[in-house]
């Protein structure tokens, strides 16, 4: 089966080259199609205004195409012009950093997840929740591949996107797996005012998910408490019961 791997972390990126590596040791082809550039944050955002540039990548124990544009981006040139055939499978990842409650809407990962989805393809975006990753991520990449090798895709709506995360640490500390929803806490950001070498003023953006916001139970409580994260996304975003609402208010 062929595979198409992704990122938004970049073509280099040590998650990346661990999926390359699993792909190819469970006797798949993988098809690396990945940004040249880090783009984490972007979400599903494409490139319309600017030119789509590649470049081709040959390592000893690796190829890949390079993108100069976005995750999202890279499906799209990848199922349209790049590849001679559809991919069986789609792995976005393994992301520096999680990808959990409203992390869905800013990650390039479950964009790039997202955008494959679209097109009626399985699709897995895979994270961890170490942002440096200070540690091997092959046995993750191992057990991704395993665990996307093990859905019957048949039973799954379309266009869905499974999102996995996993905890820090090595794998062999993780508890084990949950299947578990999205949780609907948010981010509560804000911005350090700094000065640069120059005297100018910029602003760095921190910030944190509230610990009393958290539903127990939910992808962000179980990372937290150890586990590897397992939720099924949709992105059909009409609020039927706001459609009843606005009706009942004569509005249309």
């Amino acid at each position: 089966m062929d595979v198409l791997i992704t990122n938004d972390d970049g073509i280099r990126a040590p998650g990346l080259r661990a999926l390359y590596r699993a792909v190819r040791e469970a006797g798949h082809t993988p098809k690396v199609v990945a940004p040249m550039r880090q783009q984490s944050g972007v979400g599903h955002s494409l490139t319309a205004f600017a030119p789509l540039k590649v470049m081709e990548i040959r390592e000893e124990s690796f190829e890949g195409i390079g993108v100069f544009g976005t995750p999202a981006d890279c499906v799209n040139l990848a199922l349209s012009v790049l590849l001679p055939e559809r991919p069986g499978l789609v792995l976005s990842g393994i992301n520096a950093g999680p990808n959990v409650g409203p992390d869905i809407l800013y990650s390039g990962t479950v964009g790039a997840a997202t955008e494959a989805a679209h097109e009626d393809l399985p699709s897995f975006a895979v994270s961890h929740e170490d942002f440096k990753a200070s540690v091997d991520l092959l046995p993750h990449a191992r057990h991704a591949v395993a665990l996307a090798c093990k859905v019957d895709w048949t039973r799954i709506a379309p266009r869905r996107v499974i999102n996995v995360n996993y905890p820090m640490g090595p794998l062999d500390r993780a508890k084990g797996v949950r299947i578990c929803p999205q949780t609907t806490a948010v981010w509560k950001d804000s911005y350090d005012e700094r000065t640069d070498p120059r005297g100018d003023l910029y602003w760095w953006m921190v910030g944190e998910i509230p610990a009393h916001t958290i539903e127990r139970d939910s992808d962000k409580d179980m990372l937290g408490r150890g586990y590897i994260t397992v939720t099924p996304l949709r992105f059909e975003f009409t609020d039927e019961d706001a459609m009843t609402a606005l009706k009942d208010m004569g509005l249309g």
